[in-house]
């Protein structure tokens, strides 16, 4: 995902993005311990994607304050 998609999604979007990549990432977390997981590289992408939702709600946040 990239930061220009997610700066075009409103911030209830967002919000509902980060928690659908976290569940996938816990997901993936027990698929992992279980050692069934097929795509170890898909943990590293879940990761990156909820900080990027994260620093631009931030972003967004700082900017309302202002």
């Amino acid at each position: 995902m990239k930061a220009n998609e997610i700066r075009k999604m409103t911030t209830e979007d967002i919000v509902k993005k980060i928690e659908e990549k976290k569940e996938e990432l816990f997901n993936l977390r027990f698929k992992q311990a279980t050692g069934t997981l097929e795509k170890p590289a898909r943990l590293h992408e879940l990761r990156k994607d909820v900080a990027r939702l994260k620093t631009i709600l931030k972003e967004r946040e700082v900017k309302e304050e202002l």
